[in-house]
């Protein structure tokens, strides 16, 4: 019989870990991030606990990860620890291991429960190649509208869905100096089956009022965490009242 594998010990603490996607790293897809932080862990020296089976990985648990291409300051992960750490060293550590443009930004003790159901929805900005006024036009006409279907490859095949539920606000940001013929989008999307993404609205914003957003829409993801009954973005990492 073959030899049954070593059972690791299970994690005596974990951390939860805020980190970004800048610059030309917004290019970079999940599973190369997933790679390039895992490196970065080893390199670091940080005491992973490691799973049990034949093929022991780090115990890192990915969160709402952002569509390849789009920049964010909001992407969440957590880690599951062998020893007792001081979350600012871990910190200090991974921020020096990890390439410029996949940055930590903060890192702090997991209070328990999953991370993942903390992350209900996301606040985007999105900085287009048109005109405010026919983005003005197109945005009175999207939030009017009672749905804007669109469609979108999945690992299911091609699946049509509404972009304007998913919608919590949208609205234009103000002007800046100097920024003529671009407009700034400021949008609050509840996360759901399938999540509705930036590149999703802005499909509904065609479909329903023929915007046409240009080439390489610039997309950032600000914020992500639990939907406030304001309609705001909370922080995932705050302490649970």
């Amino acid at each position: 019989m073959r030899d049954q594998p070593e059972q690791q010990a299970p994690p005596v603490q974990r951390l939860r870990v805020r980190y970004a996607k800048r610059g030309r790293l917004r290019f970079t897809s999940h599973r190369d991030f997933s790679r390039a932080f895992e490196r970065a862990v080893f390199r670091a020296r940080v005491p992973m606990a490691y799973s049990s089976g034949f093929n022991p990985h780090p115990r890192i648990s990915y969160a709402g990860a952002a569509p390849t291409g789009s920049a964010s300051e909001a992407e969440y992960l957590e880690l599951a620890l062998a020893q007792v750490v001081v979350p600012a060293d871990v910190h200090a550590m991974l921020d020096e291991a990890l390439p410029p443009g996949l940055d930590v930004l903060d890192v702090v003790e997991s209070p328990g429960g999953s991370l993942s159901d903390l992350l209900e929805g996301s606040r985007w900005r999105i900085v287009l190649a048109v005109g405010r006024e026919v983005a003005e036009d197109a945005v009175a006409r999207f939030l009017a509208a009672d749905e804007a279907l669109v469609e979108r490859m999945t690992k299911k095949g091609m699946r049509e869905f509404d972009a304007r539920g998913a919608v919590v606000a949208l609205a234009l940001v103000a002007p800046v100096e100097g920024d003529e013929g671009r407009t700034t989008l400021d949008v609050v999307l509840r996360h759901g089956t399938p999540a509705v993404r930036p590149d999703d609205v802005l499909r509904g914003l065609a479909t329903v009022a023929g915007l046409d957003a240009g080439e390489a829409p610039l997309m950032t993801r600000l914020e992500q965490g639990p939907l406030l009954a304001s309609g705001e973005v909370g922080d995932p990492l705050a302490p649970r009242t």
